[in-house]
């Protein structure tokens, strides 16, 4: 049912977005959708990641970048946004890179400040497409680079506060509880008074 809500109107400049990033680069890139669920182009949290997931990219058209995924990233997320607070329809959910990357033998890696800057007019076009943002939560240290790299190379007329919080993911099992717990005060931190709302 959410591939059918794709259009809706607060999240249908995201998705055109989504849409003409995959037409973009070499052959066509598998970028997800965002989700209908979450705050569209009314929300003033972007909760930005690293790239695509592995079911998210394997999902192919039924993929969207969502708390909602079935991976313990996406488990982390809703479990902090939970704690803190924050509404869902007051953060929108992206990758700092909106493709998967892959090495020479096709496996998974990470983002290099190639990748970021490569990806960087994709990110300037999403923040223009978010007129109320506030905050951005950076999670892991690629999101973070890259954000900052686009905040300081690049500057928009308005910047957001920034807040760089470690990666939840089982490969940080060391610092998961950490990260868990950062994650949802940086969130918390996008929580807005109620005489606000």
């Amino acid at each position: 049912m959410r591939r059918t809500r794709v259009d809706e109107p607060h999240v249908a400049p995201l998705n055109d977005l989504a849409r003409s990033l995959r037409t973009q680069g070499e052959g066509h890139r598998f970028v997800p959708w965002f989700d209908p669920d979450g705050g569209g182009t009314t929300a003033h949290v972007l909760v930005l990641m690293e790239t695509p997931g592995p079911r998210t990219v394997a999902a192919g058209d039924l993929g969207f970048s969502t708390e909602d995924n079935t991976d313990p990233t996406a488990a982390a997320l809703r479990a902090a946004r939970a704690a803190s607070g924050l509404d869902r329809s007051a953060y929108v959910r992206w990758n700092v890179v909106p493709w998967p990357l892959h090495d020479g033998a096709g496996h998974r890696r990470p983002p290099r400040v190639r990748d970021l800057d490569e990806a960087r007019p994709a990110l300037a076009a999403l923040l223009d497409l978010l007129p109320a943002l506030e905050l951005v939560v950076a999670v892991g240290t690629p999101a973070l680079t890259g954000v900052m790299r686009h905040l300081t190379l690049d500057p928009p007329d308005r910047v957001p506060r920034v807040l760089g919080v470690p990666h939840p993911s089982p490969r940080n099992a060391g610092q998961q509880q950490e990260a868990r717990a950062r994650l949802a005060n940086a969130l918390r931190a996008g929580v807005r008074p109620p005489e606000r709302r």
